[in-house]
């Protein structure tokens, strides 16, 4: 529990420096996704992985029947896979020559595990020398086990940033799971299949420090809470995010991902990651997708240049390259 904690609060202090703008991701998700491509690295590339990650083990989660999870190695076709390359999921072939093609498959499958949540995880197509994308997708939807009543959901004042605003607010009596130290208020609410909702409350404002202890069991204590309807999205890449936290490197072109193929030499591109969470007064609902795009390093043989030394009379045509019409031609023969 630790561990995950600390991966999610560091995760989330650098992705989200701002405390006065709205925002959603899922540590779950970028953990499944980036223990997949540790899996696939090997010596530093590995190490650098293994300290942020720590023992995160994605098994125990798994056991909820409204959680939805998929993960996807999309692989080019000509891409030989190492067969001690371990994937709980699925791999999936296709031509990465057409990255459009490898765009609209990848937010096919995405759309289709996250209920249609997230429609577009892949803004643009992958870059032209792309080979592989693992993808993590995941779709979550609990009633709660001490329901709001709709008909107590008003509009109340919720002093925001940006001054104070209306917004539709829920309100509950019942025994919740509570504690006040260090600042933080924390009211743990419980839903279906043992998934729960965690809210925490600052006394001062969202930048004020945050341990993983506030996340630890509370005492029941009777709550009239009230608590705003939430609807938010935000999508991240997390490129910069994890280089800010030592993972350098798995992005450099030195980087070592031989377990995934024992031919191509591979780095990380980008760590796509986008997530939406809703909470009403019947439970929760969320979805959220990582994409981690590898790119490959062509490997050049050195070898002796050929001397050219432009030094007497010339021609010199300026043409379309495809077409191979000549715009201009010249002669050069005095500079």
């Amino acid at each position: 529990m630790t561990d995950q904690a600390d991966f999610a609060l560091n995760l989330h202090r650098v992705a989200v420096p701002d405390p006065s703008s709205n925002a959603c991701w899922s540590p779950f998700s970028v953990a499944s996704a980036l223990a997949l491509a540790r899996e696939a690295a090997r010596g530093e590339t590995r190490t650098e992985l293994d300290g942020l990650l720590q023992d995160f083990d994605a098994s125990d989660a798994l056991d909820v029947p409204e959680l939805a999870v998929a993960n996807t190695l999309w692989a080019d076709d000509d891409l030989r896979i190492d067969p001690d390359f371990s994937l709980a999921g699925s791999v999936r072939r296709t031509a990465f020559s057409d990255p459009a093609t490898v765009r609209k498959l990848v937010n096919t499958d995405v759309a289709e595990t996250t209920r249609g949540l997230i429609p577009e995880l892949l803004t643009d197509p992958p870059p032209p020398d792309a080979a592989a994308i693992i993808v993590n997708a995941l779709y979550l939807k609990v009633g709660w086990l001490n329901a709001f009543s709709a008909w107590e959901t008003a509009a109340k004042p919720f002093h925001a940033p940006g001054g104070d605003v209306d917004v539709p607010t829920m309100k509950v009596t019942e025994k919740f799971r509570y504690a006040r130290h260090d600042g933080w208020q924390t009211i743990v609410l419980p839903a279906d299949s043992g998934v729960e909702a965690v809210v925490l409350l600052p006394d001062e404002s969202l930048d004020q420090p945050l341990s993983p202890s506030v996340l630890t069991a509370q005492d029941f204590t009777r709550l009239e809470l009230s608590l705003p309807k939430v609807d938010v999205r935000a999508k991240f890449n997390l490129k910069t995010t994890l280089r800010q936290l030592g993972v350098e490197r798995m992005f450099a072109r030195d980087a070592d991902f031989s377990g995934l193929s024992p031919d191509e030499r591979m780095f990380v591109d980008d760590v796509v990651h986008e997530a939406v969470l809703r909470l009403d007064e019947e439970g929760l609902e969320g979805a959220a997708a990582t994409a981690v795009t590898f790119r490959t390093v062509s490997i050049e043989i050195p070898v002796d240049p050929i001397v050219v030394t432009v030094d007497r009379p010339f021609l010199v045509a300026v043409r379309h390259a495809h077409s191979k019409a000549i715009y201009f031609l010249a002669q050069v023969a005095t500079p």
